[in-house]
């Protein structure tokens, strides 16, 4: 098992890093970090430096591989620290970069266990699910949040769009492998436009995720097509308007009262809190809900960086806590006043 590990890691270790993505990213992250930015940069341009949390699937419990994680020292998420944390999720970390080998998809065997980034829990749980609630997950592919949601409640109806049609089907092929046909039931996918989502299902949801498409900063680290890096920079400043078209489109479909959290995992503040920004600016119907508690609690597990906001978070990768990126945003709507 440990050669195994090993040959993993340091085939992740000789995956070359994409220097056109490098270079452009000292330029903006060391305005936007700081001296932070160094212990940032280090730890994603080092593999071998990156950790898995274990996502523990209670539809097809490993009461076994429970016990030999707590042996091996594993701890878990949130114990305590959150004032929502359903009993239902349990997630294990290790304080060392170790990586569990992931689970084959088998038709109509279910998982026991999903491999994630830590951060990743911060928009689900930051939505605070509860059981009969309507959710929509706008961006659902390839699916690890939606999963993490139906570890915390049974909804009434939860909604999986994803508009790629490859990442689609990785979506579907995820839900397979970790939800039993009961729950299935009321579990709808589909490839709309998320922009579109909002004029199709008007005030449907009880709470809303975006998990927004975004210039992924460890993935586009190591893009083996140096032309394609560079148009994707190109490209970079565009997808803050898309951001905001999700999130105006989320917000329609958003029931009066509702929750909509907002999700990345990049560093860039043009993609987070100047996203955020603007639709605070321009949608009457929407205001912040204070989560920096959430920073306050959970710093034994995460390393935060400022934000500015209230009601954000940004989670960078820091030394023996290397989780991140993710920036979470909550918002709540409010009776509209006529104002767009």
């Amino acid at each position: 098992m440990m050669t195994r590990l090993k040959a993993k890691s340091e085939g992740k270790l000789a995956k070359q890093i994409c220097k056109v993505v490098l270079d452009h990213f000292d330029k903006q992250y060391s305005k936007e970090l700081g001296e932070s930015w160094n212990t940032v940069r280090n730890i994603l341009i080092t593999p071998s430096l990156w950790q898995y949390a274990i996502l523990l699937n209670r539809f097809n419990y490993p009461f076994e591989l429970e016990k030999d994680l707590h042996l091996k020292g594993y701890h878990p998420l949130f114990q305590g620290s959150l004032s929502y944390y359903p009993n239902s999720m349990k997630c294990y970390l290790s304080q060392t970069p170790s990586r569990m080998p992931s689970e084959k998809h088998q038709v109509g065997n279910l998982k026991k266990y999903f491999l994630l980034n830590a951060a990743s829990l911060l928009p689900v749980l930051a939505l605070e699910f509860h059981d009969g609630e309507k959710v929509l997950d706008l961006c659902a592919a390839p699916g690890g949040k939606s999963v993490a949601l139906l570890q915390c409640a049974y909804p009434g109806y939860l909604h999986c769009n994803e508009y790629d049609s490859l990442r689609l089907r990785w979506l579907k092929e995820t839900l397979e492998s970790f939800i039993p046909h009961p729950l299935i039931n009321v579990i709808k996918v589909s490839g709309l436009d998320g922009r579109e989502m909002g004029d199709a299902q008007p005030e449907r949801f009880d709470k809303v995720l975006v998990d927004a498409p975004c210039s992924n900063d460890r993935s586009w680290l190591f893009s083996s097509d140096s032309h394609k890096a560079a148009w994707r920079i190109h490209q970079r400043k565009n997808l803050p308007v898309l951001q905001v078209e999700l999130l105006k489109s989320a917000i329609k479909a958003l029931r009066p009262g509702g929750l909509l959290v907002y999700s990345t995992c990049t560093l860039s503040k043009a993609e987070n809190q100047d996203v955020i920004s603007e639709v605070l600016n321009s949608c009457s119907n929407i205001v912040p809900v204070d989560i920096t508690g959430v920073a306050r609690t959970c710093s034994k597990d995460f390393t935060f960086a400022p934000t500015g906001q209230d009601c954000g978070l940004l989670v960078i990768p820091g030394e023996g806590k290397a989780w991140g990126p993710m920036y979470v945003a909550k918002l709540k709507k409010i009776m509209s006043t006529g104002k767009w």
